[in-house]
């Protein structure tokens, strides 16, 4: 939960002049663009909430204090990105929706948040996002200290998103995209600890492309007592069929078949098995080790491994495909994860079912399916996280975890392991070595209910903004 405010101003405060002096020294920051000086006025619902006052006061004789204290509190969200623009940021999908709304079981939802500051790391490329923030009024700040203190000392917002998806950044040799998710992250937890206060966090995708810094992301979280989620926004999407895995269900091995082409979406798989395998009976126990293998010994694997291939076999006809046809796909990569409770669980590259799931219950004479399918695109892919936005924003208003954080933990684990495994002393194979992960021991046990959308799905267009992008 959140730790208490420090000196929190109530509604009353800030209509008592507060705002003023804060918005001073926001503008003392030099904010990249966006008028500040209309933070040293009074918001349109600030002046329609004085105007309502001062009629009852006139009118009635009750306090302004009386009303003002009753009055719902939007929290004030700082965002800060990697990099913002067309067709596919992320950035634009989420920073929006948390702007002018969602689409949430098969309606417009207003969003309940205002996004009060926006930082920007690669600013000159992001065109983009510069016209949204302008066309909002939402200052763009040259620091993310400066972002979450609105130019001040100290914390200023109620919550923070970050969004560290796409932009000009080199990848190593194993693969990793060198996004700047920790270098953000941890400037913030420097706010965090300076004011001695923290809010919620949303971190976009996997914590880091490295082990030791995603691990003191989460550690974080909980010194400081703040809560945090993230991950991928596939496990929230639309299922085919549209059910959840019941807690403590008799899980004995798992799949999951999508597009595992890098590290980013391999994420995306390993977040969808993470999401569903954490259901298991006795909840997550950790994982024992990861072994990645590449072309074609990853089918030679599946072959000899009847769990995994009668997994894959079941999910092929469920799609009615053509006998070896992810065989036949344009890639090969496969990961193998055992788990310290004996059960076993394998990512498998495959197009042409969307993200599925395939699980081995206990019990059951054939295996059950899940798939998310129908992921909209190029540029109607704005629509594509819809569920994601929802629950950050249930997050900030109930400073609540949707689901446990540890899940993204665990799943950044697996990922970061695989990519190591197919590099020992400096020297690429094929077939990975098989790792031992000593440190992705964790437990914990799932208790959320359906997390995913569902009913009728927003109109595939693209998104209107008002101005020429």
């Amino acid at each position: 939960m959140t730790t208490p405010t420090k000196g929190r101003r109530d509604p009353v405060t800030i209509m008592k002049g507060k705002r003023i002096e804060i918005a001073a020294k926001a503008k003392d920051s030099s904010p990249i663009t966006g008028s500040m000086e209309s933070n040293s006025l009074f918001t349109r619902r600030e002046m329609l909430g004085m105007a309502c006052m001062a009629g009852l006061t006139g009118l009635t004789g009750i306090l302004p204090d009386a009303v003002a204290q009753t009055a719902p509190k939007r929290p004030r969200i700082a965002c800060l990105v990697s990099y913002w623009g067309l067709p596919t940021s992320h950035a634009d999908w989420i920073v929006n929706k948390l702007l002018d709304g969602y689409w949430w079981k098969g309606a417009y939802t207003p969003s309940q948040v205002d996004v009060v500051s926006v930082y920007i790391n690669q600013f000159d490329t992001s065109l983009l996002g510069q016209k949204v923030c302008k066309a909002k009024n939402i200052p763009i700040y040259k620091s993310v200290g400066e972002a979450v203190t609105l130019g001040g000392k100290e914390l200023a917002v109620d919550g923070v998103v970050i969004v560290c998806e796409h932009g000009n950044y080199p990848t190593d040799l194993k693969g990793h995209w060198l996004l700047p998710r920790w270098w953000i992250y941890q400037q913030v937890i420097r706010v965090f600890e300076q004011s001695q206060r923290s809010v919620p966090v949303f971190n976009d995708k996997h914590f880091s492309y490295n082990w030791d810094d995603a691990k003191w992301m989460f550690d974080k979280s909980r010194e400081l007592k703040f809560p945090l989620t993230g991950g991928s926004s596939i496990p929230a999407y639309y299922r085919k069929p549209e059910i959840e895995l019941a807690i403590d269900t008799p899980i004995k091995n798992s799949i999951v078949v999508g597009d595992a082409a890098d590290e980013g979406a391999f994420f995306h798989c390993a977040d969808v098995l993470q999401a569903f395998h954490d259901r298991r009976k006795g909840g997550e126990t950790g994982v024992k080790s990861v072994q990645s293998i590449r072309g074609p010994e990853a089918w030679n694997w599946v072959e000899r491994t009847p769990w995994a291939g009668n997994l894959l076999e079941a999910v092929r006809k469920n799609f009615d495909l053509k006998p070896g046809y992810f065989q036949a796909g344009r890639q090969s990569n496969l990961c193998i994860v055992e788990y310290k409770d004996g059960t076993n669980a394998a990512v498998i590259s495959g197009w042409g079912a969307g993200w599925t799931y395939a699980g081995d219950i206990e019990g059951q004479k054939d295996p059950t399916i899940v798939s998310m399918l129908g992921w909209p695109g190029p540029i109607s892919q704005f629509h594509a996280a819809n569920a994601h936005e929802h629950w950050i924003i249930e997050m900030m208003l109930t400073g609540k975890e949707p689901f446990n954080a540890e899940r993204l933990l665990l799943s950044t684990g697996i990922v970061n392991n695989y990519t190591d495994s197919n590099w020992e002393n400096g020297r690429y194979s094929a077939v990975g070595r098989r790792i031992e992960t000593r440190f992705l021991n964790m437990n914990y046990h799932s208790t959320h209910g359906p997390l995913f959308n569902s009913g009728p799905r927003p109109p595939n267009t693209p998104y209107i903004r008002g101005f020429v992008t």
